[in-house]
């Protein structure tokens, strides 16, 4: 059974200059999976709350690409919040994590790497089915 002590931020190699900052990721390197999708989240509304939901087999990498926001973390027994609000910090949330995103700041970014395509059949979006699964 999958742990919330199991999702770990992992840190993601920054580049400073006087031009500004760069940070690059990839797959099977300091990302640890093979990233088959990315999408991002923005025009957040003041209040929204995203996610809601657990993923069977897909692992994902949250990042903070702009702004802030919390992430709750549940695994049936036991919660965690993190605090994501740096472009070059990442959430591991393994598989069999109940994730909710919410108290974004004005003009937040998620970006989120995942380890497979979209697979509706891989989402567990009912709370009482999850608690069935664990």
């Amino acid at each position: 059974m999958t742990k919330v002590e199991h999702c770990q931020i992992i840190n993601i190699k920054k580049i400073s200059s006087h031009k500004g900052s760069l940070s690059a990721v990839e797959s099977d390197v300091c990302i640890p999976f093979n990233i088959k999708r990315i999408y991002f989240t923005y025009d957040i509304p003041s209040g929204a709350e995203r996610g809601g939901h657990a993923h069977i087999h897909q692992h994902e990498i949250v990042i903070a690409a702009s702004g802030s926001f919390e992430v709750v973390l549940d695994d049936g027994f036991n919660k965690n919040t993190i605090f994501l609000n740096s472009p070059n910090k990442g959430l591991h949330i393994m598989p069999g994590i109940w994730r909710e995103l919410k108290n974004f700041s004005t003009g937040s970014v998620v970006l989120v790497m995942a380890s497979d395509v979209y697979q509706e059949s891989d989402y567990i979006r009912d709370y009482i089915e999850f608690e069935r699964s664990i």
